[in-house]
């Protein structure tokens, strides 16, 4: 008879249903963002079918567990444990076990240790199955109003306000929404940083995404800096959504000044590099073009 512990079932409504047994496999389960509700059934039978259930803090995942009654005992796997829980979890899986993987919100990988336990994975020839669900980034892009069609996702930024707005301009010019994780405490600083770095680009602030008090704010850089400066500190998980940079169209002529400008003031190899960067040309190509100004004004 089958002890009720090892009972591998989880719960909908009133009604108990048995995983059905999983291939063995390293399984990484997108879990809820906030709202409990926001599980997918697959992913329900997965956690509740695995021999492992690997998460960044246990007691929160056990909150998910109970209230789907699966009944797992999870274990750690985070940034501060992965280098010896990781190799335990290679080992159950090359034994030929099933292990899931979630993060404490959303798509495990992102934001999170996970990516080295597939890649371990990977490097030994065990399968990955990817469980997709809930995603703040997904969650917030789309109700931004921003364009979706490409997108580039940055992260948490560096605290230090000169090491976050250098990272600002290296991404600056990516033609594409950008899509950053933030602390709340931090919020209006980075917004300030933003509208300095970034310009005036609309955006979109998401808060507490899913969750009773959810929030989205839009508006310039500008007009959510000053918003939040005046504001209490807002709680709860914030995702930014940043507009892609204007398309630019300088002719021909406007390179050329850009180009003669530049190398007034620096070689010219680093002039055809920084024109390179503010207009989106290549390199090589604007160096051979600053050559052939300087020759044309020789004659």
């Amino acid at each position: 008879m089958q002890n009720n512990e090892n009972k591998r079932v989880y719960v909908i409504g009133q009604t108990e249903i048995a995983a059905r047994p999983l291939v063995p496999a390293l399984y990484l389960v997108a879990t809820p963002i906030g709202n409990l509700g926001d599980i997918t059934l697959r992913a329900l039978e997965t956690l509740a079918a695995a021999d492992h259930v690997a998460c960044e803090d246990t007691r929160v995942t056990r909150v998910l567990l109970d209230r789907y009654g699966i009944r797992q005992r999870p274990t750690a796997y985070h940034e501060h444990n992965a280098t010896e829980a990781g190799p335990r979890l290679i080992e159950a899986l090359e034994n030929g076990r099933s292990v899931a993987l979630v993060s404490d919100a959303g798509t495990p990988l992102v934001s999170d240790p996970g990516f080295r336990l597939v890649g371990q994975a990977q490097e030994r020839g065990i399968r990955v199955v990817p469980i997709p669900g809930a995603s703040a980034v997904l969650a917030a892009l789309t109700a931004s109003g921003l364009p979706s069609d490409a997108f580039f996702f940055a992260g948490f930024l560096p605290v230090k306000d000169g090491q976050k707005r250098t990272r600002l301009e290296e991404v600056k010019a990516v033609p594409g929404t950008l899509i950053f994780f933030e602390s709340p405490r931090r919020l209006a600083d980075t917004l300030e940083a933003m509208a300095d770095v970034l310009g005036a680009r609309q955006a979109a602030i998401g808060r507490e995404l899913t969750k009773t008090f959810e929030e989205i704010r839009t508006g310039t850089l500008a007009e959510l800096a000053a918003h939040y400066a005046e504001a209490d500190t807002p709680k709860g998980e914030v995702v930014i959504c940043v507009a892609p940079p204007e398309e630019r169209t300088e002719t021909a002529d406007d390179v050329d000044k850009l180009l003669l400008s530049l190398a007034k003031e620096m070689p010219a190899s680093k002039a055809a590099a920084e024109a390179a960067r503010m207009t989106g040309g290549q390199k090589p190509a604007l160096y051979r073009r600053l050559l052939e100004l300087r020759e044309g004004s020789d004659d």
